[in-house]
């Protein structure tokens, strides 16, 4: 990698510098757009202690379930459990510390984060257990709590293209939570399907800009579905 050329060869590149207690902040949603190599590297490494911050922590024995495997997730912040029974039985044995966000409140505290806003006031959860230690306010008549942006020391994402510079574009649903993600790491790195010409890419299709980007390895995915329903 060397000026513009966020290109690296291997997995073990595009995450050196990674170290034990980091946070990570990683895209996807269920198993949908996630970056399924980068935490398998992360597990190959055996790096603990991590806080993680994530929509949910993907299944047992595929995403970011792998890494509850090994104990290498000391905090979870994420939206909700899921159908993950190792985060659960970690969960309620007190294994793992574990921060349940309301869903929009976590993608606005991710994106507040990539805009260097410290905090902001929503009403999502006033009165509720979300509140509980947490500044409130009122305003105009109605009730508000804080909460604080969230930034982490590596951003792991997945894209569909990307060019030499890092601008990514995501597809269809699979950009959920990637975009916002990409732009509040201190380091970004981008896994992605194609990595193209620079120039090919249609300046008004790019979601992510190179600016947010540290670095971008091509990689093949499985994709696997989280739950299958088929007719009987």
């Amino acid at each position: 990698m060397s000026g513009l050329d966020k290109r690296v060869g291997s997995y073990e590149e595009a995450l050196a510098g990674l170290t034990d207690d980091m946070t990570i902040l990683s895209g996807g949603f269920g198993l949908c757009g996630i970056p399924e190599n980068l935490i398998a590297e992360i597990r190959r490494r055996g790096t603990r202690g991590l806080t993680v911050v994530s929509n949910n922590c993907g299944v047992d024995g595929f995403g970011l379930g792998v890494l509850l495997e090994d104990r290498q997730i000391r905090k979870m912040i994420a939206s909700y459990v899921g159908e993950n029974a190792l985060f659960e039985q970690q969960l309620l044995n007190g294994e793992l510390e574990v921060e349940l966000t309301p869903q929009g409140t976590l993608a606005e505290r991710l994106r507040a984060g990539g805009a260097g806003i410290p905090a902001f006031f929503t009403a999502t959860g006033y009165g509720t257990q979300v509140a509980e230690g947490k500044e409130t306010r009122q305003i105009k008549g109605r009730h508000y709590i804080l909460e604080e942006a969230i930034t982490g020391d590596f951003a792991i994402v997945k894209g569909w293209k990307a060019d030499h510079f890092g601008n990514v574009v995501y597809r269809h649903t699979a950009q959920n939570f990637n975009p916002i993600v990409a732009t509040a790491g201190r380091i970004t790195v981008v896994e992605v399907e194609e990595i193209v010409e620079p120039g090919e890419l249609e300046p008004s299709q790019i979601h992510t800009p190179g600016i947010y980007v540290d670095r971008i390895i091509q990689g093949s995915f499985e994709k696997r579905i989280e739950k299958r329903t088929v007719r009987g």
